[in-house]
């Protein structure tokens, strides 16, 4: 049974690392006080690791860093939950795949294990990586990315900002983009957020809410404590 907590951020404005949304995570993290840090999204992996590390302590709860080498497959294997934090979602998915991750996380996490994550880490739970926000400063093999959730979801999503001089697209004209070449539900899930799933539930929770976009449909307002159960 999927156990998943999907945070739009890892930081949120005026508070300190993960703050906003620790109490949720030792809550998906149920008895579980060992987790494995995917920090693949970042070049300084070392340094991100650390920061985790100190975080989850301060917390009651170990932490460990996932390795880029010939371990990693067992480390994922022997894991009892996993975090995937956030970054570049090109350079995430482009290193679980040539590690050939992909399949045995996306295993263990249909099996169960909990999975949590933060803005790329979230990317990386939909069925492919097109709705985020980075740019593809490396090329993976494929834009499939696990399939946890049948899903698309667009981290940090921004509302239109009536007052703003700025003529680029917005995030919502962005996605309507995607709508047109693709006909998959899109949870544009603002800071503060996050979702969480057990099983066939899905609610929404965290701050400010989200909004669902659908081909050929009003966008649509879902507020924290809503179900989602009708988008899995």
């Amino acid at each position: 049974m999927r156990e998943l907590l999907l945070l739009s951020n890892s930081t949120s404005h005026g508070r300190g690392y993960l703050d906003h949304a620790i109490d949720e995570m030792l809550a998906a993290l149920g008895p579980v006080r060992r987790v494995l840090f995917v920090p693949f999204a970042l070049q300084d992996r070392a340094g991100y690791v650390a920061r985790f590390e100190a975080r989850m302590a301060s917390a009651g709860v170990e932490a460990s860093g996932l390795a880029a080498d010939a371990t990693a497959r067992r480390q994922i294997e022997a894991a009892e939950a996993v975090f995937v934090g956030g970054g570049n979602t090109f350079r995430l998915l482009k290193t679980m795949q040539d590690l050939d991750l992909i399949g045995p996380l996306r295993e263990r996490a249909l099996e169960g294990m909990p999975y949590l994550g933060a803005s790329a880490g979230i990317n990386l739970a939909c069925p492919t990586i097109r709705t985020t926000n980075d740019m593809p400063i490396v090329e993976p093999r494929s834009f499939d990315a696990l399939g946890l959730v049948p899903f698309q979801i667009n981290p940090h999503y921004l509302d239109p900002d009536s007052g703003s001089t700025h003529m680029g697209e917005t995030r919502e004209q962005r996605i309507a983009e995607f709508l047109e070449e693709n006909e998959r539900v899109v949870v544009g899930l603002r800071e503060g957020g996050w979702i969480r799933v057990s099983g066939d539930r899905a609610e929404l929770g965290g701050a400010n809410g989200a909004r669902l976009f659908r081909r050929g449909a009003p966008a649509e307002e879902r507020a924290p404590g809503d179900s989602l159960d009708d988008l899995i």
